[in-house]
């Protein structure tokens, strides 16, 4: 069942899928994957992680069965068949749950340390230091299932294996759900554990990309394992109509920011709102488990289909959460071009000056004219860039750079993602590809290894030719560490060595991506300032409102701190600075001689607290719905 949510998610334009029983944020639903080797009797293990393990050698540890379950029906493996409703129907209690934390350690659950449940810092600033941005996510599947039930629910996110315990007891529940990735099986397995031993009246659901293991079912104790959308499978278990009309959360796309050692606050309208139209990706590229998950190449899951639907959903969370922008949750949401176009034709009706932050492949985006995605209020797009030699048809014929530069002109922010270890990569090429990427220079870079993961093509093929490494341990296996299989050119630890030097040298050449975001925002205020159209020019005064007042002190004290280890990107971020000063007068230059030096000394200590290994965790958050009356 997949609702999902982010941390580390894959696909190189990383999957940030939704609606699946899943957990974690935009970190979890990266590219996953292992491999399985077939045994005597059909039964399924993974190598190195999972078999053999017992709780004398691992004390509170659930051992891995590589036989039958405990005589239980059967678990749910076919999402196109429907559930067997659950005898109390509606007025079954239902916890719904992300799997427990601390994520950013490395443990005998599975965490690692370089996996922070963390999207940016994850996969796309890690190399950044201080200036790497950090942020939350929450998990918008099972909000989004929450929302869509009538039982009386509990959605428990980033628990600890306390909290988690302590809502197990302190309810009567008949159902508990828990979503995952693949890399956090160990953390099901022990939840399920938990569950049997702590409410053993309760149905165990599992869902979300842990739900495409082969054989999961001899791997952790649930009574129902579903893939695929799981609102609809929730309502029929539910004995609810499944067709109903999606109800959408008020979900806020990111919290907990920081960055240069400063907690921003968190104020109503600040903050994009998150909307999700679909789940799943028509284009079907190979690596990709969200378009595998939700049915393969040409198929998704649509909620919203037409403009009209999209607007009033906006305009609900313009009037309760004072949203002004949104994050739009769609894998490639410019590729339905009438559905975008009737949304524009409404804002400008009604005079709706909203930003969009969107994903989109390059061929998608070339439907558009630049006062086309202007006008509707583009603002940040995620594109893949995975390499001008590479064979997916979405790249075909297109100058990725060229594009790249005039969208930045535009004032639209670009986060690129490259896939390193493709099958043409070599040790040869492989710098110069890297390099070409790199030169983008986009606003955030994302670098992910090529991975096969369970239920995509790419991993079926790769099993198939018998290039699956054995041996491997789940919990590494995430996009951001090693290979998973063997690559024609490239080795295991080389694969590891590429993808860091990708990070590194994106931050070498292309500098803070803060100053980058700034530098685009600036870009488009000044080419926009004076446009025709009164809703182009609030909307750019609202987004260059920090340009004003806070972010000459951010440009001072990054150009002094690189000023030793990078002169030439202190220089240009000291040439923006100047710039902006200029355009806006005495209260930025107040800003930077107020502001400035205070930021530079957080930096630096935010610098010594990383040096030190500090790491940051979400907080547990729980929220109860329908619960008056609850039988």
């Amino acid at each position: 069942m997949v609702a999902d949510r982010p941390e580390s998610d894959s696909r190189s334009r990383e999957c940030l899928n939704v609606v699946y029983f899943c957990s974690g944020a935009y970190n979890e639903d990266v590219q996953f994957c292992s491999a399985f080797a077939k045994l005597p009797g059909d039964t399924i293990s993974v190598p190195s992680l999972l078999a053999n393990e017992t709780k004398a050698d691992n004390p509170g540890v659930c051992p891995v069965s590589t036989t039958a379950s405990p005589p239980r029906p059967d678990p749910e493996l076919n999402p196109a068949a429907p559930p067997p409703a659950h005898p109390k129907g509606t007025q079954a209690r239902v916890l719904l749950t992300s799997v427990f934390g601390p994520y950013a350690r490395d443990d005998e659950f599975g965490s690692r340390a370089i996996n922070p449940m963390e999207l940016y810092q994850n996969q796309v600033t890690r190399a950044q230091g201080a200036f790497s941005l950090r942020m939350f996510h929450r998990s918008w599947g099972l909000m989004m299932i929450q929302e869509n039930i009538s039982a009386p629910s509990t959605l428990l996110d980033f628990p600890t294996r306390e909290a988690f315990a302590r809502e197990l007891t302190s309810r009567r529940y008949d159902v508990v759900g828990i979503s995952s990735i693949i890399v956090n099986v160990r953390k099901v397995r022990e939840m399920c554990r938990m569950v049997r031993e702590l409410s053993p009246q309760s149905t165990i659901i599992v869902g979300g990309h842990v739900a495409a293991i082969p054989g999961l079912k001899h791997l952790i104790d649930a009574d129902h394992i579903v893939t695929g959308e799981g609102i609809r499978w929730m309502r029929s278990y539910l004995g609810e109509d499944p067709e109903a009309p999606i109800r959408h959360p008020d979900i806020v796309s990111g919290f907990g920011f920081r960055i240069m050692g400063f907690k921003a606050p968190e104020r109503a309208g600040h903050t994009a709102a998150t909307i999700i139209p679909s789940v799943g990706c028509p284009l079907g590229c190979n690596f990709c488990s969200t378009s595998a998950f939700f049915g393969g190449k040409g198929k998704s899951v649509t909620f919203y289909d037409s403009g009209q639907d999209l607007f009033d959903l906006m305009c609900e969370r313009e009037r309760t959460m004072k949203a002004r922008s949104f994050f739009i949750m769609d894998e490639n949401f410019l590729l339905n071009r009438p559905r975008a176009m009737e949304l524009l034709a409404l804002m400008q009706r009604h005079n709706k000056s909203w930003s969009f932050y969107v994903f989109s492949s390059v061929n998608a985006i070339r439907k558009y004219s630049i006062e086309e995605l202007v006008q509707l209020g583009v603002s940040w797009l995620w594109i893949g860039l995975e390499s001008p030699h590479s064979s997916y048809k979405k790249l075909a014929g297109a100058d990725t750079q060229g594009l790249a530069r005039e969208l930045r002109r535009n004032g639209i922010k670009l986060l690129g993602s490259t896939i390193v270890g493709l099958e043409h990569h070599t040790p040869e090429n492989m710098r110069r590809e890297i390099e070409y990427a790199i030169e983008h220079e986009t606003d955030f870079h994302q670098f992910m290894l090529y991975t096969p993961v369970p239920g995509t093509p790419l991993f079926a093929e790769m099993s198939e030719q018998g290039r699956m490494l054995e041996g491997m341990d789940l919990a590494d296996i995430h996009g951001q560490f090693k290979f998973n299989f063997q690559h024609a050119n490239i080795s295991r630890e080389d694969s590891k060595k590429f993808l860091d030097w990708a990070f590194a040298r994106d931050f070498e050449r292309n500098g803070p991506s803060l100053f980058r975001i700034l530098r685009t925002t600036f870009e488009g205020w000044q080419r926009y300032k004076n446009h025709p159209d009164s809703r182009v020019r609030a909307r750019f005064e609202w987004e260059v409102r920090q340009l004003k007042n806070s972010s000459t002190a951010v440009l001072w004290a990054m150009e002094h701190r690189l000023k030793q280890s990078n002169a030439a990107v202190s220089a240009r971020v000291h040439a923006l600075r100047q710039d902006i000063e200029k355009e806006f007068g005495s209260m930025a230059k107040w800003a930077r001689r107020l502001a400035g030096p205070v930021l530079l000394w957080m930096t630096r200590r935010e610098e010594r607290r990383l040096s030190r290994g500090i790491t940051y965790e979400p907080p547990v958050i729980l929220e109860r719905r329908n619960w008056a009356g609850a039988r």
